[in-house]
């Protein structure tokens, strides 16, 4: 006699296509990204920063004069965007951006899967003395592998030891830190409260 067929119960359905969908955002999450920028005039950086201060005081000061003439709420944001000063104050603030976005160079990673990460530790492993100094990878090729490996922009190994050996160490440390960083970003909460 064939064995009868039951029916799961409701709530181990329920409690299936739960995880089922749990599961299924679990897999399409992407992998962190990071972007640093490398900025070769600091004088550009200044320039921005002062064109919005002066499009922040030219707003403040044009929202002075709404509140001087009663401009009414609906119309007070446009009044306020079309005065002479805040215009010029816009255009000054958006060219100072557009020549600092000219003049800086974004570099993006993101993150290794898990086995590849582990993959390139073994690759690189610490010689005796780094592992005696408590070193987990080889100090002198992993920062180039590790670059190479995280770029999205498809920066070579030969391409990313040229910039450690010929920036500054500040710099090198940020292009490194850029990529080791992307890697232990930490996107989970591990408690509540």
């Amino acid at each position: 006699m064939p064995a009868a067929f039951t029916e799961p119960p409701a709530r181990a359905v329920a409690a299936d296509a739960h995880w089922a969908a749990k599961m299924a955002k679990l897999r399409a999450r992407r992998l962190p990204e990071r972007t640093i920028a490398f900025v070769d005039d600091p004088l550009l950086r200044t320039a921005r920063n002062e064109t919005a201060l002066k499009l922040a005081a030219a707003r403040a000061q044009a929202e002075n004069a709404a509140d001087d003439q009663a401009v009414p709420d609906g119309e007070r944001e446009q009044w306020v965007t079309t005065r002479p000063e805040v215009v010029a104050a816009e255009l000054a603030a958006g060219s100072a951006q557009e020549v600092l976005d000219e003049a800086t160079v974004e570099l993006m990673f993101r993150a290794l899967p898990r086995p590849a990460w582990e993959q390139l530790l073994r690759e690189h492993p610490p010689t005796e003395e780094q592992a005696d100094q408590g070193m987990e990878y080889n100090v002198d090729t992993y920062p180039a592998a590790l670059i190479s490996a995280s770029s999205v922009d498809g920066m070579s190994v030969d391409e990313a030891q040229e910039l450690l050996d010929t920036w500054s160490d500040s710099e090198a440390k940020a292009l490194f830190t850029g990529a080791l960083m992307v890697n232990q970003q930490l996107r989970a909460d591990l408690g509540k409260g």
